[in-house]
């Protein structure tokens, strides 16, 4: 029997008005089509107040990996604009440069900051650890090109992503650690994923919650992930790290209704344990996916200024 969930009006205009984009048959073709539909549907129109540039860098292999790059308008600070790796998600498997460019416009401005979005291989066609790799060489791109290329201050870099991107922002703050790199300033996750543990009470809980349930979930581990021997690593499972000593300081959002919270919540303890300063925040009424309904929620909107606060404290002058 499905549990009945207490949305709020907001929320539950927002579950129908995304309940209209359903893929035409069950092929990934189909599937990432009506996505892209309906991160059309809630991206606003472009406006003035950020500067909009694709562009692509090549890895250590050869490949080009495609990045957009969000500039606020204006002069630029002397030591070079302040940056945000963005991280976007949609299980692994759909999303790109278009996806998230209500969120990564919206915090180029908001921030005063550099963003960029990184558009990483995604599954099933690429398996694990083919998305993480991609962004690592961003993260590497622009510590080693970025004051050049892009106008940044390579110093004041932090990482940011939602959902399947808060994984892959942490699991990047993890390996960058591991490998005793300089680390980012802050990492800042929306209803991150961060381990393979289907266990946890949140995922019982909140199993059939509407938007994702904890079957959608391991249908995105089977695509991302196909080998479960895998689910251990940190670089998939960032709560599987043997240590979280020395991570940069995080802000980690949750929603209330959503089988991935306690991932969030058990990240948060375990990064607070290390003394690593963690921000938490319960975003009440909320489902996964939800900050697409920034401007029709309130609680969505308080969920945004709260992650937008973090990320310009973390990329304030003085660390």
């Amino acid at each position: 029997m499905q549990r009945h969930y207490p949305l709020s009006e907001a929320m539950r205009e927002f579950v129908e008005t995304s309940g209209r984009f359903v893929a035409a048959d069950a092929s990934m073709q189909s599937i990432r089509s009506a996505y892209d539909a309906l991160c059309r549907h809630f991206t606003p129109r472009r406006d003035t107040y950020v500067e909009i540039e694709d562009r692509s860098f090549a890895d250590d292999a050869g490949r080009h990996i495609p990045i957009r790059v969000y500039r606020p308008v204006g002069e630029a600070p002397r030591q070079g604009w302040p940056c945000v790796l963005y991280l976007h998600g949609g299980g692994w498997m759909l999303g790109g440069l278009d996806s998230h460019e209500f969120l990564t416009a919206r915090l180029a401005r908001d921030v005063s900051a550099v963003v960029i979005a990184v558009d990483y291989r995604l599954a099933p066609e690429a398996a694990f650890p083919a998305a993480f790799d991609d962004c690592l060489a961003a993260w590497r791109h622009l510590q080693e090109k970025g004051g050049g290329r892009y106008g940044i201050d390579t110093s004041r870099v932090a990482v940011a992503g939602d959902s399947s991107g808060g994984n892959l922002a942490a699991a990047l703050c993890v390996e960058i650690a591991k490998l005793g790199d300089a680390a980012p300033r802050g990492q800042a996750l929306i209803y991150p994923v961060l381990c393979a543990d289907a266990s946890l009470p949140s995922y019982r809980d909140h199993a059939d919650a509407p938007l994702l349930s904890a079957a959608d979930i391991a249908d995105c581990l089977r695509a991302y992930a196909p080998d479960p021997a895998s689910h251990r690593d940190p670089r998939l499972a960032p709560l599987e790290a043997s240590s979280f000593d020395g991570l940069p300081p995080a802000f980690v959002a949750v929603a209330e209704f959503d089988p991935l919270c306690d991932d969030g919540r058990i990240y948060v303890e375990r990064l607070r344990a290390a003394d690593v300063p963690a921000q938490f925040h319960l975003g009440r009424g909320l489902l996964h996916g939800s900050m697409r309904a920034l401007d029709r929620c309130p609680e969505t909107a308080r969920l945004y200024r709260a992650f937008a606060d973090a990320i310009a404290q973390m990329l304030r002058n003085t660390p």
